[in-house]
């Protein structure tokens, strides 16, 4: 994949941070949301042009990615959008699957009435955003509606494993969520975890998250295998 050109504005929501972190933190959030689609290539004259900098923060930034493992560099062929490869996928999902099923085992036995409110709360909002059908709303839904469960399971060790995880769970949501026709699926499996934390139903609470990552890890799969045969 070669050049477009993606609406890509840098981030200004910290005035104080500097113009290296904050086009660091810009390419960052292009790249998880898919505006720097994987295998792009990224140059530094291009991606100046676009956010109206100097070269100098865009190599920063770039090597900085590279560290995440969200860019790769090819010898002869520069930086280039890290590819999804079915074999990261699998082993972020083994164990993406593993954590989630704890949390809403943990979560079903702990969460107070305050987070069940919340759990409403950001299940209702996650419905609106699928009504809507803005991706990016979707996604960030999603991830405050995880959120409350990961709260809820009050194990800041779980906690902290699964925020590592971070950025890869936001790349393969969003790569999820950009197939329209999973999003009724989507619902029914949030409205069963919902049910099953807020009635205490430990196992099938925990059932109910291994078929929802199960069910995406899948679907990403799938989109995988499709791109090999364009």
């Amino acid at each position: 994949m070669e050049y477009r050109d993606p609406a890509i504005n840098l981030e200004v929501d910290d005035q104080s941070l500097p113009l290296r972190e904050t086009v660091f933190l810009t390419l960052r959030k292009a790249i998880l949301t898919g505006k720097l689609a994987p295998g792009e290539r990224l140059t530094e004259i291009r991606l100046g042009n676009l956010l109206g900098t100097s070269r100098t923060p865009i190599r920063e930034a770039i090597r900085k990615l590279e560290l995440e493992g969200l860019v790769t560099i090819i010898p002869g062929s520069g930086a280039r959008v890290a590819q999804i490869t079915e074999e990261e996928l699998q082993e972020v999902m083994e164990i993406r699957v593993a954590l989630d099923a704890l949390c809403a085992r943990l979560a079903s036995k702990r969460i107070t009435e305050e987070e069940k409110a919340r759990l409403r709360s950001s299940h209702v909002a996650f419905k609106e955003a699928i009504a809507k059908g803005d991706q990016i709303a979707i996604t960030e839904a999603d991830v405050d509606f995880h959120d409350v469960i990961i709260a809820a399971a009050k194990n800041s060790k779980l906690s902290t494993i699964l925020e590592r995880l971070a950025d890869n769970l936001y790349r393969y949501r969003f790569e999820y969520i950009r197939d329209d026709q999973r999003y009724d699926r989507l619902v029914r499996e949030h409205d069963i975890m919902v049910q099953a934390i807020l009635g205490g139903d430990e196992e099938r609470a925990a059932q109910a998250a291994i078929l929802h990552v199960e069910n995406q890890r899948d679907s990403i799969l799938d989109q995988i295998r499709a791109s090999y045969r364009i």
